[in-house]
């Protein structure tokens, strides 16, 4: 746990980052990205069930087809920002 100390201690890059902080700069895009792995599966199912809703359909394949599109497109979201070939 971070002591008071450490909001005072420079960093290493001279900008007076604290190590806490500088954990959090360095995890911020890895946050980023799980979140909008989140959104995009919770996006997709969302629209899924909508349009199940707007057909009538008692099956909910528009909700499967959703989800399985957000997923596709949040994991690769996901590992290119991971793997850094993100644009």
């Amino acid at each position: 746990m971070a002591s008071p100390d450490d909001r005072e201690t420079p960093g290493k890059d001279g900008k007076g980052l604290s190590g806490l902080a500088e954990a959090y700069q360095k995890a911020a895009p890895l946050l980023g990205a799980s979140t909008t792995l989140v959104v995009a599966v919770g996006g997709g199912a969302a629209v899924g069930y909508w349009v199940d809703k707007k057909v009538g359909n008692r099956t909910p394949w528009f909700l499967i087809v959703g989800a399985i599109l957000g997923m596709l497109g949040g994991f690769v979201s996901f590992f290119r920002t991971v793997m850094g070939k993100r644009k």
